[in-house]
């Protein structure tokens, strides 16, 4: 995946000019510096996905209902729609490592502070700071590799997918051990916390500006892309956008209250839970495998697909009733399908929707378009369960919603993305 780096500055402050013209990037450093970015990815979502394997304990604790229960489970993405544009504006004109870096600490120092919580507000409060750091994050994250591997991007955002899927793996097995260990749910909230503070500071030293500061135009000087529109908002990516908004409403108001429904409607135990929530993440991991398919073959035909299988798994896990055996296999196609296969491809088509000095605008676009009305899909997804049940609720929002995603992208031309084959 890596290649000889050549070192722009344009993304950087002119006073860096000098620093970055003079940092070769050797191939060791350069895996060095993608490993601690994917490493500060999966403590992200440790940080994301610690909270709903721990709701029903925290409700008990606080008294929230569902309705707020499930707001606070989804309501960081608020945080992180609220940073995408502001970050994606940011990368175009400062140096990305900077950005990086700050959301770390931000993200880190927020899910420190969830369980300081004296009650619903500042929750919330200590939840959208996390977010907000998380979306910068994620916008800087995906723009400087999007623009250095910018010929195998999908693979490289499958990469990072792993990632973040190994944290969602890890997360609810790690939270719930440390809950029943030391018998309280703020634990995990402290350990994740820390290891995102330091891995901030192994990055600052570790993670080179030749790796985040690389030049996406440069990259692709060989090529012409007058057949593209000008504006970064164009026919593509607000169809992308609107398929975005539709998936991360359908697939955060599952993760959401994915373990409330086990625990609450199927009974299962807190453990069993947390293991259909590992196995969730570890089908997330088959982001490599999306990645490298959304690279060689027409990434909205793929995102097509993908959203139908989500749908037809959301059908097998609200309408089946399965035991554990076969809601573990279930959750694993949700999460292969949803993580692995939806997340990466509508990420890297986006910045494939824009010409190359626009990739920064684009992963705001995303993370804003994503994570934006994902923020209340918790709780969208509560009411209807109050008003529904489970059954019908998951009827609405997981399987039928996906098919609105499905009408938006039949509006994308790939032959119009910057990797078009002219």
């Amino acid at each position: 995946m890596t290649h000889a780096a050549q070192v722009d500055t344009g993304a950087a402050p002119a006073a860096d000019t000098q620093e970055v013209s003079r940092a070769p990037l050797s191939r060791v450093m350069t895996g060095v510096g993608f490993l601690l970015v994917v490493l500060s990815y999966m403590v992200n979502a440790m940080d994301r996905q610690v909270f709903p394997p721990l709701l029903p304990n925290i409700r008990a604790e606080y008294g929230f209902s569902l309705e707020q229960g499930g707001l606070l489970a989804t309501n960081f993405t608020l945080g992180m729609a609220l940073a995408g544009l502001p970050a994606g504006y940011l990368l175009d004109r400062f140096r990305r490592k900077t950005v990086l870096l700050v959301s770390i600490v931000i993200y880190s120092l927020g899910t420190m502070a969830t369980p300081l919580a004296t009650g619903f507000a500042d929750m919330t409060l200590y939840r959208v700071v996390s977010g907000f750091g998380e979306g910068m994050q994620s916008a800087a994250i995906f723009a400087a590799i999007g623009a250095f591997f910018a010929h195998r991007r999908g693979l490289a955002f499958g990469v990072i997918g792993v990632g973040y899927s190994i944290g969602v793996f890890v997360a609810p097995l790690i939270g719930v051990r440390l809950m029943n260990t030391h018998g309280t749910w703020h634990a995990p909230f402290y350990l994740f916390g820390t290891a995102g503070l330091l891995i901030a500071t192994a990055s600052l030293f570790l993670v080179r500006t030749g790796l985040t500061e690389h030049s996406a135009e440069r990259t692709a000087s060989s090529r012409t892309h007058e057949y593209m529109p000008a504006s970064a908002y164009n026919r593509n990516t607000i169809a992308l956008a609107v398929h975005s908004v539709v998936s991360g409403v359908a697939i955060y108001g599952f993760l959401g209250l994915y373990p409330t429904y086990l625990i609450t409607s199927l009974h299962y135990t807190a453990g069993q839970a947390a293991l259909a929530m590992s196995l969730l993440g570890f089908g997330g991991m088959t982001a490599v495998f999306g990645g490298w398919l959304g690279d060689r073959f027409d990434q909205r035909n793929l995102l097509i697909l993908s959203l139908l299988a989500v749908s037809t798994i959301s059908v097998c896990i609200y309408q089946t009733h399965a035991g554990v055996a076969v809601q573990c296999v279930f959750a694993f196609l949700m999460g292969a399908f949803g993580l692995g296969f939806v997340y990466p491809n509508s990420n890297s088509a986006m910045q494939r929707a824009v010409r190359p000095g626009q990739i920064g605008r684009a992963s705001g676009l995303f993370v804003t378009s994503y994570y934006g009305p994902a923020a209340f899909s918790g709780l969208l997804f509560a009411a209807l369960v109050e008003a529904y049940g489970w059954s019908r609720a998951g009827l609405l929002q997981v399987t039928l919603l996906p098919l609105l995603g499905v009408a938006a992208l039949a509006f994308v031309r790939t032959s119009r993305f910057n990797n078009a084959v002219r």
